[in-house]
């Protein structure tokens, strides 16, 4: 059986984009990019909401070859996974590997995590907090990044992960 794992680049006050929904600030360095890609290869499934579909499929074509090795080395992971995006407005994949599905279905997602041989990544903090508040999440890695961003998107259902009160 398959994990499902939530991973994401935070800010310390657990915001994954500010209030103007930009992440900038949340760029890896290589070391972090690399320790990422060391996780990211267990992942044969990323399940993702639209917004961040639609912020990683220039993954599918960007050309890598003048880019760091960490990159060239995430492009590779991120193209052969399957990808399965959740959105009511999405009527078909742009990218390879891709499905659209148009709702939230927590017994799909464990039929997958069933079905599933390598890991599955959620990723959105949307859909992660669905996820999360329907037991499905086996893993969360915050990766914290040492600002302070004061409003946004929170990483975590319910605000700081110290005082969830869902």
């Amino acid at each position: 059986m398959a994990k499902l794992i939530y991973a994401s680049i935070s800010s310390l006050d657990e915001y994954v984009v500010d209030k103007d929904g930009k992440f900038d600030w949340a760029a890896p360095d290589e070391e972090v990019h690399s320790f990422v890609n060391d996780l990211e290869r267990k992942i044969g499934t990323y399940l993702y909401g639209r917004r961040l579909y639609e912020t990683m499929k220039v993954w599918e074509t960007m050309p890598v070859e003048n880019e760091p090795d960490v990159m060239k080395d995430y492009a590779q992971i991120w193209r052969a996974a399957d990808k399965i995006v959740l959105s009511r407005t999405l009527t078909k994949p742009t990218t390879p590997k891709t499905r659209i599905e148009k709702s939230f279905d927590p017994v799909a997602i464990r039929k997958l995590k069933e079905q599933s041989s390598r890991g599955i990544s959620v990723g959105g903090a949307e859909l992660a907090g669905e996820a999360i508040k329907a037991g499905l999440v086996d893993e969360i890695h915050l990766f914290l990044h040492p600002v302070i961003i004061g409003g946004g998107r929170r990483a975590l259902p319910g605000g700081c992960a110290c005082n969830w009160n869902w």
